[in-house]
């Protein structure tokens, strides 16, 4: 029976490796010529769309800034402007939240993939970097701290100078504010994010809700304060602080209305990944995630939603990137945390294209299959992994091959690492392919993208903004 099995195995084995024969000898690839460079400077990195939004905020608030110190005349010795400038902060800090809820990163998505395949490509090009708009959220949030600190400054100017509207209550309360506030930007630079994310997430939770409750102390403070003629319910509802200030609890507080313990079944192929199958009532759309926790107020994990044609529920697949991950597929649980609804991502911008070309390494494979399943899109796969039957298990595999029978699965055990730069590019050209979507590890995703984008090809992937 054993060595029925074993045949059968190496059967499978022999037979991806043929699929790839066209596809091992890849040195006479030649990748097109590079835009011009006054074009494929817009592709760097640093210029990505995430940045150019960041950018966009800060001229914007810089303008404001300008005319604030000169036309405005927002500062003299007798009077300071503090509704405006309150009012700046807050519509900064409202954007960075507003623009991360659920609901308004699936209506964005919505309304961006709604473009039809029929217009140029340049326009579904630009439409597909729809995921960038975490530029906005990183870009409010900074420019709304500088703001808050001007702010808080100016309340301590006209605390001291014996100006009229402030308080010492309203000092102490909004330097606990500003201290929070810097800390969580602090936290939330690249390089903290990366290495230090569980901080940077318990950071952004607690230092979140606690700034929240001290912004309604503050804000109910304030109104009083600066009310002047008015009688206090006509002043605060007169103030776009409060309403602002609504919208963002609101926002915050959604996702943990859909808090809930679930139930789980768990396949594990491989000491390397676990295949997580949910039945909660639940199917969400493809190119979502979900996240998830097995302790609610500590940390959260965002994985690609894997729904299958016709049937309820979904899987996630989770691979060994961590000691989170790490002691999740060591210690499998029989339940986990969820909170929020399914969020579009990435895989969405497909909906763009004619025929798009899938990139994926390890378990960047996770994100891809819904598409793949769902077919809604001509595309093919490229996918290297190590053993990809033994670290995923032949279901899997089987799986993915009934729906792509000419996928690229390069078994890098084998083979050893490709180029995945001209293995992406020579699939495009043989698909005949509108764009590259790549799933992978941060550094070949920047390799892919960018090195795609310079050559003048559509490419997409994720950026770690989160």
């Amino acid at each position: 029976m054993m060595e029925t099995i074993n045949k059968e195995i190496v059967k499978k084995i022999t037979k991806d490796d043929k699929r790839m024969d066209n596809y091992v000898n890849y040195d006479d690839v030649v990748l097109p010529q590079k835009q011009p460079y006054y074009k494929r400077i817009w592709k760097h990195p640093l210029l990505m769309q995430y940045n150019r939004l960041i950018m966009l905020i800060f001229i914007i608030n810089i303008s404001l800034l300008i005319y604030g110190i000169n036309t405005g005349d927002w500062w003299n010795t007798n009077e300071v402007a503090l509704k405006t400038i309150s009012n700046i902060t807050i519509i900064n800090i409202a954007a960075a939240i507003l623009i991360r809820q659920q609901y308004v990163v699936n209506l964005l998505f919505k309304i961006a993939t709604s473009v039809p395949k029929s217009w140029p490509l340049t326009i579904r090009w630009a439409a597909a970097k729809i995921y960038h708009f975490g530029g906005i959220h990183m870009g409010g949030n900074i420019a709304g701290t500088i703001w808050y600190i001007i702010f808080v400054a100016s309340v301590i100017y006209s605390w001291s100078n014996n100006l009229s509207g402030v308080s010492l209550g309203l000092v102490v309360v909004t330097n606990s504010i500003l201290l929070i506030l810097v800390v969580m930007v602090i936290m939330a630079l690249p390089k903290n994010r990366s290495k230090k994310h569980n901080r940077f997430e318990l950071t952004h939770r607690f230092g979140g809700w606690t700034a929240l409750i001290l912004f309604w102390v503050q804000i109910l403070l304030f109104v009083g304060l600066q009310k002047g003629e008015q009688s206090y319910s006509e002043a605060l509802i007169s103030s776009l602080g409060f309403w602002l200030l609504i919208a963002i609890t609101i926002s915050i507080a959604i996702p943990w209305l859909y808090l809930k313990k679930v139930e789980i079944q768990v396949v594990n192929p491989s000491s390397h990944v676990v295949l997580v199958n949910f039945n909660y009532g639940v199917t969400p759309f493809a190119g979502s995630s979900t996240a998830i926790s097995r302790s609610p107020l500590k940390e959260w994990h965002s994985f690609a939603n894997v729904p299958s044609p016709g049937k309820e529920g979904f899987r996630l697949t989770i691979s060994r990137a961590g000691d989170w991950t790490g002691t999740l597929i060591d210690d499998l649980p029989s339940h986990v945390w969820i909170k929020g609804i399914p969020t579009a991502g990435v895989g969405n911008i497909e909906k763009l294209f004619k025929r798009v070309v899938w990139i994926a390494t390890g378990s960047g494979i996770g994100p891809c299959i819904p598409h793949l399943l769902s077919n809604e899109v001509p595309s093919i796969l490229v996918w290297a992994t190590r053993n990809p039957r033994k670290t995923y298990g032949d279901d899997l595999v089987d799986e993915i091959l009934d729906v792509q029978p000419n996928a690229i699965i390069w078994n890098t055990d084998s083979h050893g690492k490709p180029d995945m730069l001209k293995l992406a590019y020579k699939a495009y050209k043989e698909f005949d392919a509108e764009a590259v979507i790549c799933i992978s590890n941060k550094k070949l995703t920047w390799q892919v993208v960018h090195g795609m984008e310079i050559h003048g090809i559509p490419a997409y992937g994720a950026i770690w903004d989160s």
